[in-house]
């Protein structure tokens, strides 16, 4: 990646350079989804994770009553797999099929492009700003989204925060830096107490800003948004700051530009972000909970019936790869932040 004079940033004004520069960063120029890529999302695992999404959709849109028009924004829609299948699925419930207007928010342009080949049999529209979009109720999806926006660190040594910066040097070459900060400022920016028994904070303004405007659409418009994404739920944070290349962890602060950056989201910390908004709420599970509350290894075995042995082998371990608590079960979890009159809890029944 080019830079063209050396510059400290914050951490995630160098995440935002490295991931979304318009001319050389991570996301706006590559296709990194998939085996040829540098990782793999869970509808490109298998279809039926989307179909059960889906699925998991129309429950919901009964929930608010059924509206006669309703969006469905997905945010970060990758090359647009999953936008694809929810798309041939919900043509199997016509009322809710001919409701719905299908949206997608994407920051990339060249993942745009990507969507749109992927797409091009589906009526789909694209927006830059989820603020303009119009008044009918809506169900967000976010699928590995929030993991890709670009985050604040800061440490505690002894009664300080320190906030990590990055020095860019020259190309392809930079180092940590750390930064005095008032850390009784940044909780006044946002509004709620984000440092009591820290010693590491991790967030993304991004994320937050998001939220706001998600959470002001849903109390006007009605509707909800389901994340799904790996993270944690524990109240203490931890450094999960991370870079992916070619399906492998590689160094952050190495291949700027064609390296993923990521971290795990605290799943805690936006639950305390939503208690401001007083007519909302929000439920948390995990992936392996919720997929099979939904039918996904029932659903597996319906389509599986008149296969060869070999295929349904395949399908199988693509799903224990969803639902194991090894791999994807676990790690990720799945939140639906909705308003709190609606009783809805489909996917998220409690053992």
């Amino acid at each position: 990646m080019k830079i063209n004079r050396p510059t400290s940033l914050p951490l995630d004004k160098f995440i935002e350079f490295a991931l979304y520069d318009k001319d050389s960063g991570y996301y706006m120029k590559k296709n990194p989804f998939g085996k040829d890529g540098d990782f793999i999302t869970a509808p490109n695992i298998t279809r039926l994770f989307s179909e059960i999404i889906a699925i998991w959709v129309v429950t919901f849109w009964k929930s608010i009553g059924s509206p006669k028009k309703f969006n469905l924004l997905e945010l970060g829609a990758g090359n647009g797999e999953m936008m694809k299948v929810i798309w041939a699925t919900l043509k199997n419930f016509p009322e809710c099929f001919n409701s719905c207007s299908f949206l997608i928010h994407e920051k990339s342009d060249f993942l745009i492009n990507k969507q749109k080949v992927n797409l091009k049999s589906e009526k789909i529209s694209w927006i830059k700003d989820i603020k303009k979009v119009n008044s009918h109720p809506i169900i967000f999806l976010a699928n590995e989204f929030f993991d890709a926006l670009p985050i604040k660190q800061f440490f505690k040594k002894k009664e300080d925060w320190i906030e990590r910066f990055v020095d860019l040097k020259e190309e392809n070459k930079a180092e940590f830096k750390e930064q005095l900060t008032d850390i009784k400022k940044i909780e006044q920016q946002l509004n709620f107490e984000i440092s009591k028994n820290q010693n590491i904070i991790e967030y993304s303004p991004d994320t937050f800003k998001y939220l706001k405007n998600i959470c002001s659409i849903i109390k006007k418009n009605d509707g909800g948004i389901l994340i799904i994404d790996y993270g944690y739920l524990n109240s203490k944070m931890h450094d999960t700051l991370q870079a992916v290349n070619n399906h492998k962890y590689s160094n952050v602060l190495e291949d700027i530009g064609d390296s993923d950056i990521t971290y795990n989201i605290n799943f805690n910390l936006l639950n305390k972000f939503i208690e401001q908004f007083s007519d909302l709420n929000s439920i948390v599970s995990n992936q392996k909970k919720f997929l099979t509350s939904m039918g996904i290894l029932q659903r597996a075995e319906i389509v599986s019936e008149n296969i060869p042995f070999s295929k349904k082998t395949d399908l199988f371990y693509r799903i224990r790869r969803l639902i194991d608590e090894k791999q994807m079960g676990e790690l990720f979890k799945v939140m639906l932040i909705k308003k709190s009159k609606n009783k809805f809890n489909t996917g998220f029944q409690i053992d």
